[in-house]
């Protein structure tokens, strides 16, 4: 699988897991964290507003990293963090068998 295709696919996973019991412990957890630890300033900067909608958060997350987890070359993590590098927390989009397996929020 393309490398922008899996990205891609990862950011689909993300949004379609907000909401969702599968996603509490990624997106939602992220984006609750978030809203509640970050300065208002840094979101009305960044978005124009102190409490940005979590699915404009989400559309504007950014890759911070790309990554094999296993000794092979295939890229199978990705890991998205805010804008600006406010946090050092991430989400995490691990594939298994060309498809996301699991997303998690990880510091």
């Amino acid at each position: 699988m393309e490398l922008n295709h899996k990205e891609d696919a990862a950011r689909k996973k993300i949004k379609l897991l907000f909401g969702t019991t599968e996603g509490e412990f990624g997106p939602d957890l992220f984006i609750s964290h978030h809203l509640e630890e970050v300065k208002s300033d840094y979101w009305k900067s960044t978005y124009g507003t102190e409490t940005p909608e979590a699915e404009r958060i989400l559309e504007s997350l950014v890759l911070v990293s790309s990554w094999s987890s296993a000794d092979d070359e295939n890229i199978d993590v990705f890991d998205f963090s805010l804008p600006n590098n406010i946090t050092n927390y991430i989400l995490s989009a691990r594939f298994a068998d060309g498809e996301v397996a699991e997303v998690s929020m990880e510091s």
